[in-house]
């Protein structure tokens, strides 16, 4: 047998490599947001995070990562993902719409100086619109991690993290980087404030 002349896999990799480096420039705003996030937490506030498919699935591994641990042992952080709520995700989606599915959760849970991570490749998703939204009504800090900009969501939002990249997959993986990368900062300013050894956290 012959090797196919070209890889669908490795020309995936290689589509990562140019969005993975511009990370590199968001590094600061992610450590940015890490503090904000974690001065928020600390003080008894909320980061909620909403996004649909696969970005979905990464806010819901953002809040878990919060609520449970990143790396370290630190205290645990109020942290919940609108999207996982499927009871009250479907219930509103039927007798709302589905554009109000995330806004009416944020307007039951959030309150003013909580943050919204919202997560959408394309920018334009009604739903995660509606969300940030409401949260600037709210006076809920707005944080996006999107696709290429200029986009709606991009306007809407108090910052963002732009990610250029040829597919959606391409774009999702970076921002599974920079969720990361916003953990490890959350993490890094609650170790600062509490001044508490991974064995001090766990007593």
């Amino acid at each position: 047998m012959t090797r196919f002349a070209h890889s669908p896999g490795r020309g995936h990799l290689a589509a990562l490599t140019a969005p993975l480096a511009a990370l590199e420039s968001d590094a600061g705003r992610l450590e940015r947001w890490g503090r904000r996030a974690g001065r928020v937490m600390l003080g008894g506030g909320r980061l909620l995070a909403v996004g649909n498919g696969g970005s979905a699935a990464q806010a819901q591994h953002l809040t878990s990562e919060l609520v449970g641990r990143f790396q370290d042992e630190r205290p645990a952080l109020s942290a919940v993902c609108l999207n996982a709520e499927t009871s009250a995700l479907t219930a509103i989606a039927n007798d709302y719409g589905f554009e109000e599915a995330f806004a009416r959760q944020l307007r039951a849970h959030a309150r003013p100086g909580d943050v919204l991570v919202a997560l959408s490749t394309s920018g334009g998703s009604p739903n995660v619109l509606a969300a940030a939204q409401a949260a600037a009504e709210m006076e809920v800090s707005t944080l996006a991690l999107t696709g290429c900009a200029p986009n709606p969501l991009v306007e809407l939002c108090d910052d963002a993290v732009c990610v250029e990249g040829p597919t959606t997959a391409t774009v999702q993986e970076v921002h599974l980087v920079a969720v990361h990368l916003l953990c490890l900062a959350v993490d890094a300013h609650v170790a600062a404030v509490t001044g508490r050894t991974a064995e001090q956290a766990l007593r």
